[in-house]
């Protein structure tokens, strides 16, 4: 991929991404983690713990080259995107959870992100060739948080122009998402139609299951519809510029970025499709309106 993209472009993409989510957060969404704690334990629970295991028989059940599965693993271990209160706000779920969600996952992620990708890294001997240090880790908090971190001030202080600004950011956000996407299908043309053979089964198989699973769970526990849509969001929508930039300026790999890319293009058609299709089961499950007297 053209180095101007790399060095510049991409991590001028993710501080904008990160910097949009700023604007949407305030110290509330924090603290609204003590007010729901059943559903927020069963969502990270899922983020953190039951996806990447059904990433990794995923990746073991395709016979993933160990690059892609890498990038498998890294993709399970990002946290949701700034897309998935987009989509929640769609079909009805609970946005408030959603922001609340994606504020708690992106921190614990500076943590789980590179523990889950080393162990990836480790399991399939790619400790020459690709590797997450401490210091690229510092580089990746920086990143994720410094941005967030000013988007949250210049909310404090002009709460109006967030607000405003809300709509164009992620708007403009996905547009990057889909340079990006595309910037990496072009930079691996030749092996593309390999790539995708290879992992798009994979990919769409795990974005299909982190969607049922991030609604299924959450409802088996007893959460709300409501909720349990901000979960499968949540957890189905993947920030998949976190996942390309790490792949590509911290462990220098184009190749682990694909799935990230390949996975990018399916979550937002599935995401559409699965929320559709549960928030029109629940509109013709409620019980009629009763007329007034």
């Amino acid at each position: 991929m053209d180095s101007a993209l790399t060095t510049v472009g991409l991590p001028l993409a993710l501080g904008i991404i990160m910097f949009g989510l700023g604007l949407s957060l305030t110290v509330a969404d924090f603290r609204r983690v003590a007010q729901h704690p059943k559903v927020m334990l069963i969502a990270l629970g899922c983020q953190l713990v039951l996806l990447p295991l059904v990433c990794f028989g995923l990746v073991t059940a395709f016979d993933l080259d160990p690059l892609l599965a890498v990038g498998m693993m890294l993709l399970a271990a990002s946290p949701g995107g700034t897309s998935a209160n987009l989509f929640s706000h769609l079909f009805r779920g609970d946005v408030a959870l959603n922001v609340s969600l994606t504020a708690v996952n992106s921190v614990i992620s500076i943590v789980s992100l590179p523990l889950i990708t080393n162990i990836a890294i480790d399991y399939y001997d790619l400790d020459d060739q690709v590797g997450l240090q401490f210091g690229k880790v510092l580089e990746v908090f920086a990143i994720v948080l410094v941005p967030v971190a000013i988007g949250m001030l210049v909310r404090a202080r002009a709460a109006g122009w967030a607000e405003r600004m809300d709509r164009p950011v992620r708007v403009g956000s996905a547009v990057i998402l889909a340079i990006l996407v595309l910037g990496i299908l072009l930079d691996q043309r030749d092996n593309v139609g390999d790539y995708l053979a290879d992992v798009g089964l994979a990919a769409a198989a795990f974005c299909a299951i982190s969607l049922v699973v991030g609604y299924a769970v959450p409802r088996a526990a007893g959460v709300r519809d409501d909720q349990a849509i901000a979960c499968s969001m949540e957890i189905g929508v993947h920030n998949g510029t976190l996942a390309i930039y790490v792949a590509v300026e911290v462990l220098d790999s184009t190749e682990i970025s694909v799935p990230a890319a390949v996975y990018s293009i399916i979550m937002f058609v599935f995401a559409a499709l699965w929320g559709a299709y549960v928030s029109r089961r629940l509109r013709a499950e409620a019980p009629p309106a009763v007329p007034a007297l």
